[in-house]
């Protein structure tokens, strides 16, 4: 699984916006991943912000 599907399924799995830190938290991978899966993951449109610094699932 890609560190981009990986992000988007705790995503998934919170049930409501959460920040890096947050995903940081409950998964192995390092913070410079998380940021770049947030970014792909934004340009591909598959992420919103409802609040600022908070992502969900688009």
């Amino acid at each position: 699984m890609d560190n981009e599907t990986k992000v988007l399924q705790l995503m998934k799995e919170a049930g409501k916006p959460v920040s890096a830190g947050e995903i940081e938290k409950v998964c192995e991978l390092d913070r410079k991943a998380i940021d770049k899966a947030f970014k792909n993951l934004k340009a591909q449109g598959r992420i919103v912000s409802p609040v600022r610094c908070k992502w969900q699932p688009a």
